[in-house]
């Protein structure tokens, strides 16, 4: 799942595919480079200036239906909290509503459901969208996350949206900090046994940094360290900046879990 932000204030990209050109080349690049899906945000996650739902609906509705003209067999997500703007997006094309922020709006679901999108079911600690975690406590953080996001995906399939079309997102660093990330990361297993399918969002975030000691801009190598062993522990959607190092990291996974064959095997056998 590549990441094309329609915002000015990425923390990653800083506004780099923020002009609707730059955008569609963005696209094009990931799909070129192995993407299977692309997931659009028009609101920064965390703290900026306030995005109005008609500034979002600017960024992201003629856009999402630009891309489904240009790449009618490509996924397209779109990551919003808003149900008004996951409604018009799906109606413009949209596949899957990525709604990081768990739920916040209580009609996401059944926006969802209304056009046949699919569903993100995130965790979030109970945070409001756009805020940042301060001591967050959990008796088992892994525990929790199960107990929401499993909890969101029944309501999303009692809401109507297709089973087969509900991932569940543990959500690093959103409502945690960087020890409850890496727990979570270290026990995916016990999410991927839910039977939901998993994505994981880990790329350039905060618990790398920190681990590392290393800004975003050089979080490049731990964030496909953490991408591996998701895929190893069996996640199945992958959101990242750099669409051709976490192909050829995820491909190579596949080959170690009996997923796929190598590309080649010549080597000593020609």
């Amino acid at each position: 799942m590549a990441i094309v932000n329609r915002t000015p204030d990425s923390f990653y990209d800083q506004g780099a595919t923020f002009a609707t050109d730059k955008a569609y080349d963005a696209i094009a690049q990931a799909v070129a480079d192995g993407a299977d899906l692309v997931d659009i945000g028009g609101v920064k996650a965390g703290y900026g200036e306030p995005v109005s739902e008609t500034e979002e609906l600017r960024r992201t509705v003629d856009f999402v239906a630009g891309i489904r003209a240009r790449h009618p067999d490509l996924v397209i997500s779109v990551d919003t909290y808003r149900s008004g703007v996951a409604r018009r997006v799906g109606e413009a094309g949209a596949d899957l509503i990525n709604d990081t922020w768990a739920g916040a709006d209580p009609e996401m679901a059944t926006a969802a459901a209304a056009t046949g999108a699919g569903l993100v079911c995130s965790h979030v600690g109970g945070l409001t969208p756009r805020t940042d975690p301060h001591r967050m406590a959990y008796d088992d953080v892994v525990a929790d996350v199960i107990r929401t996001t499993t909890a969101l995906a029944d309501k999303a399939v009692a809401a109507g949206v297709r089973r087969d079309a509900i991932v569940i997102d543990p959500t690093h660093d959103f409502g945690k900090n960087t020890l409850q990330s890496l727990e979570l990361t270290r026990r995916l297993d016990e999410l991927v046994a839910t039977g939901w399918p998993v994505l994981v969002a880990v790329s350039n975030k905060d618990f790398i940094g920190e681990t590392l000691d290393l800004p975003p801009g050089r979080r490049g190598s731990g964030t496909l360290a953490a991408l591996s062993v998701s895929a190893w522990l069996g996640a199945r959607v992958f959101r990242v900046h750099d669409v051709p190092a976490a192909r050829q990291a995820l491909d190579l996974i596949a080959v170690l879990r009996s997923a796929k064959q190598p590309a080649g095997t010549r080597r000593s056998l020609a």
